[in-house]
């Protein structure tokens, strides 16, 4: 979800101690520097800056800069787990379902539809926006030297209001949480908790003294975890139930396929992870090491899943897992293999559709399948 009773503890936001500034690097100070940011030529400038995208146009309204702090971009993957989750949930009702003639109840599917864009918008723009907001906060001495020009380190934007920006997210985000709680009828507060429990780990990864994200295990698996199976459970929360275990483990086994995805993303850091000590995966054993480690962990755990599914007795989602693993394996033979850092972002392109479409089968079997009593 980051989807992310006990409250957040204050001391988990930081503070401004200071009216001097934070930003430790210029640009005749670091032999690190990145290059200024190049401006898209292709007209996508614009764009680029509101999805929080490299190759940005410079942006001096504060709103587009609040939103380029969330990287909307990075939503998407959150909004999906929901809708993964509603679909496992075996509950979720259209308003006219073309292949059920009894699930065609316009006002239960209204309602439906309306929870779940609640969750969406829960999961994606407050709890997300939150993580990677106060990602960029603590990131902002790493940033100078690989991404110089976010927001945060080129001081475009200031303490003040990035800590503001964190807190409203934070706290909307939990108060949605609260209120889907209360509209689905939740005795346990569920979806509350799931947010909580979220935002600390989103908290604990970018923040010290923990900062998971030092370390390449962990801080993979808990950023697989946090897009996968949080917005999953979330939504399998808001139009069902999580009382059988198959719910948790299934979503935590694509968590650690989500944990191969998130290695792509810090083949084109190596030089700075290196240079602030963080021990990614591509630090700790090399850029050969964790390529074959991504492609294990995406492999094997898509297998494993298919695997289960087959013991279901449910054989065509098993077939269509399979089916999707094929191009999968085909593209990290061909682009990620070969070149991890050069291919890295037309690999995600062209692997992740599928990858993505696998959760959602998975999901659409656990609804559908009689588990019994």
């Amino acid at each position: 979800l980051p989807t992310r009773s006990v409250f957040t503890p204050l001391t988990m936001i930081p503070k401004q101690t200071s009216t001097e500034s934070f930003y430790p690097f210029d640009e005749s100070s670091s032999t690190l520097m990145a290059s200024p940011n190049k401006e898209a030529d292709d007209g996508s400038a614009g764009v680029r800056q509101l999805l929080g995208l490299k190759g940005a146009s410079e942006e001096t309204n504060i709103w587009k800069i609040r939103l380029q702090l969330t990287k909307p971009v990075t939503w998407v993957p959150l909004v999906w787990g929901v809708m993964c989750g509603a679909a496992a949930s075996g509950n979720y009702h259209w308003m006219w379902n073309p292949f059920d003639e009894t699930d065609r109840d316009v006002l239960l599917g209204a309602t439906d539809a309306a929870k779940g864009f609640v969750a969406m918008i829960l999961s994606g723009p407050f709890l997300t926006g939150y993580t990677q907001t106060i990602n960029d906060w603590y990131d902002r001495e790493i940033d100078a030297i690989n991404e110089p020009y976010r927001p945060i380190p080129s001081g475009a934007i200031s303490e003040g209001e990035v800590i503001f920006q964190i807190w409203f997210l934070l706290l909307g985000g939990l108060g949605i949480a609260y209120g889907l709680d209360v509209w689905t009828g939740h005795d346990l507060p569920s979806v509350l908790l799931l947010s909580i429990f979220g935002s600390f780990i989103a908290y604990i990864y970018s923040a010290p003294p923990l900062k998971l994200k030092q370390n390449g295990w962990a801080g993979n698996y808990a950023l697989g975890a946090s897009y996968i199976s949080l917005p999953w459970w979330c939504g399998q929360a808001v139009f069902g139930t999580l009382d059988r275990p198959v719910y948790w483990i299934l979503p935590i086994l694509y968590s650690i396929a989500g944990l191969g995805i998130a290695i792509v993303n810090d083949f084109k850091s190596i030089e700075g992870d290196r240079a602030m000590g963080l021990n990614s995966l591509p630090v700790a054993f090399g850029v050969d090491g964790a390529k074959y480690i991504c492609a294990a962990s995406v492999t094997l755990t898509q297998l494993g899943v298919a695997a289960y599914v087959y013991s279901l007795g449910e054989t065509t989602y098993a077939l269509i897992l399979l089916g999707l693993l094929l191009p999968q394996i085909y593209f990290q033979a061909t682009l990620l293999l070969p070149d991890p850092i050069g291919n890295d972002v037309k690999y995600q392109a062209s692997s992740q559709p599928f990858f993505v479409f696998g959760i959602l089968a998975t999901a659409l079997c656990v609804g559908h399948h009689d588990f019994g009593v």
